[in-house]
């Protein structure tokens, strides 16, 4: 029985850091299936959060089988097993990171998913209001707790003064939307508004923008508003998109 169990110890040796690997590999198609699943309609994305979260706890059990593969090769030179290890280690650990990095940038984000450069007096949705009817946000203003909330966490954002008339500033408006691959729903010069839909790459969530160009002594203000379909908390990023927007109108 001894010389069977000794036996055998090789090839529980060489097979561990492959077997560490492929549960790495498996935690991390299930961390992108996840997010494309519901963006497929396969799911709701509370399921695909249920998804992550396995896959998190899967790659944390793949980072430490393949240390443990690592230890028990390393003393036998194994150059092949060793880097079979160290890339079930990293990808283990790159899945299982993905939602602690989400959980930790909640808590340090408002808890919020309506983000405004003006706050007294945000722009009003109106052409998307059909296609989000069902949406679990309202469309309406949070009002001053929303407003606090904004304030003491994105304390930088704020409306964008452009040295141009307002019909030239409604132009570069609507071709940095369009820069920002959103779809466009209503641009109308008329009222110098602009409506669009953001998608996000991996869950697909829909967040809808609204743009309001108002005429100045010197030129024109710009005020963004954008709001999450669903969640409670948008995880910044609707502070994001607005940041990245102006950066590109100035």
């Amino acid at each position: 029985m001894d010389v069977q169990h000794n036996a055998g110890q090789p090839l529980v040796i060489a097979l561990l850091p492959a077997a560490g690997l492929s549960l790495a590999i498996l935690a991390g198609l299930a961390a992108v299936l996840a997010g494309f699943g519901h963006r497929l309609g396969w799911w709701h994305y509370r399921t695909g959060f249920m998804v992550l979260k396995g896959a998190a706890y899967l790659g944390v059990a793949a980072a430490a089988m393949s240390l443990a593969g690592l230890i028990v090769t390393w003393p036998l030179l194994l150059r092949q097993s060793a880097v079979l290890s160290l890339a079930g280690i990293l990808v283990g650990l790159l899945t299982a990171s993905i939602p602690w990095s989400w959980q930790r940038a909640v808590k340090q984000v408002p808890y919020i998913h309506d983000i405004s450069t003006d706050m007294e007096n945000p722009p009003k949705f109106s052409a998307v209001l059909p296609i989000r009817r069902d949406a679990a946000n309202p469309a309406e203003y949070g009002g001053p707790d929303i407003a606090a909330k904004q304030r003491k966490g994105y304390p930088d954002i704020a409306p964008l003064h452009l040295p141009v008339r307002p019909d030239l500033a409604f132009e570069q408006a609507v071709h940095a939307a369009r820069e920002m691959d959103w779809e466009i729903v209503d641009a109308s010069s008329g009222q110098l508004r602009i409506e669009a839909t953001d998608t996000t790459f991996w869950f697909g969530f829909k967040d809808d923008v609204v743009i309001r160009i108002t005429p100045e002594q010197e030129g024109s203000r710009v005020d963004v508003r954008s709001l999450s379909r669903v969640g409670k908390s948008d995880v910044g990023t609707n502070a994001k998109r607005i940041r990245a927007y102006l950066r590109k109108l100035k």
